[in-house]
């Protein structure tokens, strides 16, 4: 049996409850306050291993920090400065979930984590480090499936369609405000109810077009109807968005994030890596798609309660991109999706640089925390660095001085026991990946995915007849021309009504409050059960997939 699969058994090489070494002789030696520490890790059933306990300047092998594998899905934060260790952390934890039958989803926004699929190389660096942390390292590939948005990188083509995405994640992606955005919600209660399915934005600017002319703004008038000047600016903002290349992340075929729940013939987990690196420009669309993949699973995934191990672990790169500029509602809607999601089977770690990147409401469900060395350069540097020290539990250590000073590979740490109480604050040197240690070669990686049994589902946009074709019909077949002249009339007509409206800042009453009070929604709920198959139910973000 290997040193790995003895430490997930609860086997030697762990530090009993009282603190004592089963196994090793030099455990024993240990100065008290280590022993205190070292037990709070001594965990009885299978976990991950993370390192060796740092004290007094120290590496002492011999107390090794675990995470216990149920308690994974209660959530975590993985912190710190730019090149101190962060990408490494992911992997090693990746790797080690692999191997216990979890499936991992990471983000991959540098283009450096493909190398989880190779085995590592071994080098000097490596050996010392396996030697210092009593790791039995040995050279290790992954299962892995590779995923790029919209098929803009390396990786099989993940798309949603508009539909699918719904009001408020296309709000923020659009950079709308909060009326427009309710608006917008107006536009898709339209569309669902009228079965017009909004594959790609086409479809979305046909709808928008149609309810602003004068056939179609009819259509509204019982509930609020649709300003044309909002319209205008919806309009304006997808034509933007369609400038910037941004068409090909919506369409078909659609993604199924089922597929990250697969593990492979010999039970390990499997790593989907979606490459981010060709769309790091792009941030607010990324870190909204992956919203948008966590968001669907809720809303897809069974309830399971508190499972051996979970379903899914989920790692949030780059987290503060969804945070900034976002509104009380969509940081609500984030807090009760991650609130809610652990019930699931499903783990999310938040990865950035400092907990205060992360909303207190969020922050306070990720009870494993590994936090890497800090910089305090300047005064902000400073206030970050005393705020992340109030967000850890009492410690025997000066965490100010601890991290700032801690290398890379180390971290300080805290998780959830096998109770669910927080362990002791330990500062911790870091196992090494067994995979490789940056991305795999171009010509290896393309191979990869289209060698996939994925490629050929994904690969090939599809576009079948939705909104805009319907509408197209039912206005007499219009083409291209005359639709695209319709789009343009209603966004003049929306900088006329702008124009006119300029200075009159007061918001009108909510949409959402307009439609659920009016006469036509609640003729819509009462005639709920003819819409099987056409009507859609949608989550708290406003996210929509008719049931597998």
């Amino acid at each position: 049996m290997s040193e790995r699969e003895s430490r997930a058994k609860g086997g030697p090489g762990t530090v009993s409850s009282a603190g004592a070494a089963e196994t090793r002789g030099t455990a024993a030696a240990l100065p008290q306050e280590a022993l205190e520490i070292a037990a709070g890790y001594a965990f009885g059933g299978p976990a991950l291993d993370l390192g060796a306990l740092l004290w007094d300047g120290r590496c002492l092998p011999d107390a090794q920090v675990r995470v216990p594998l149920p308690m994974l899905n209660r959530h975590g934060l993985v912190a710190g400065a730019t090149g101190t260790g962060k990408t490494k952390t992911l992997q090693l934890i990746a790797e080690q979930l692999s191997a216990q039958g979890v499936p991992v989803f990471l983000a991959d926004i540098k283009g450096d984590l493909s190398g989880v699929a190779a085995p590592g190389q071994a080098n000097d660096k490596v050996r010392s480090r396996a030697a210092e942390v009593h790791q039995e390292w040995a050279a290790t590939g992954f299962p892995a499936e590779f995923y790029a948005l919209g098929g803009i990188g390396h990786g099989i083509p993940v798309r949603a369609t508009v539909t699918s995405f719904g009001p408020v994640l296309l709000s923020k992606v659009l950079r709308l405000n909060q009326t427009q955005e309710q608006s917008l919600g107006l536009i898709f209660h339209y569309a669902d109810i009228k079965g017009l399915e909004l594959v790609d934005l086409k479809d979305l600017r046909a709808v928008v077009a149609f309810l602003t002319s004068d056939e179609g703004k009819g259509e509204l008038r019982n509930i609020g109807g649709l300003s044309t000047a909002t319209a205008g600016v919806i309009l304006r903002s997808l034509t933007a968005f369609e400038a910037q290349g941004m068409a090909d992340f919506f369409g078909e075929p659609e993604f199924d994030t089922s597929e990250f729940l697969r593990t492979a013939s010999d039970g390990r987990g499997v790593v989907s890596v979606l490459e981010l690196a060709a769309v790091q420009d792009r941030p607010q669309l990324f870190s909204t798609f992956l919203m948008w993949l966590l968001a669907d699973l809720f809303h897809d995934l069974p309830e399971v309660g508190d499972a051996d191990k979970p379903k899914l672990v989920f790692f949030f790169d780059e987290a503060h991109l969804l945070f900034d500029d976002a509104s009380k509602a969509f940081l609500d809607a984030i807090a009760q999706t991650v609130r809610l999601i652990r019930s699931k089977g499903v783990g999310v770690f938040f990865v950035t640089q400092t907990p205060k990147d992360v909303p207190a409401d969020v922050l306070g469900q990720l009870g494993n925390r590994i936090q890497h060395a800090l910089r305090a350069f300047t005064p902000d540097d400073q206030k970050a660095l005393k705020a992340t020290v109030k967000t850890f539990p009492n410690s025997a250590y000066d965490l100010e001085e601890l991290l700032t000073g801690l290398g890379t590979g180390e971290a300080v740490v805290t998780v959830l026991s096998e109770k669910g109480a927080p362990t002791p604050v330990a500062a911790t040197r870091l196992w090494a990946p067994e995979s490789l240690m940056g991305p795999v070669e171009a010509g290896a990686l393309e191979r990869a995915v289209t060698a996939s049994a994925l490629y050929g589902r994904y690969a090939q946009a599809v576009d079948r007849e939705s909104a805009y074709e319907r509408l197209q019909t039912s206005r007499g077949a219009k083409g291209p021309d005359e639709m695209r002249e319709a789009t343009a009339a209603g966004e003049r007509r929306g900088r006329q009504q702008e124009r006119e409206e300029r200075g009159e800042q007061k918001e009108q009453p909510s949409v959402v409050e307009q439609v659920v009070g009016s006469g036509m929604f609640k003729s819509l709920a009462r005639s709920l059960g003819s819409q099987i198959g056409r009507e859609i139910t949608r989550s708290v973000f406003g996210t929509a997939r008719r049931r597998r």
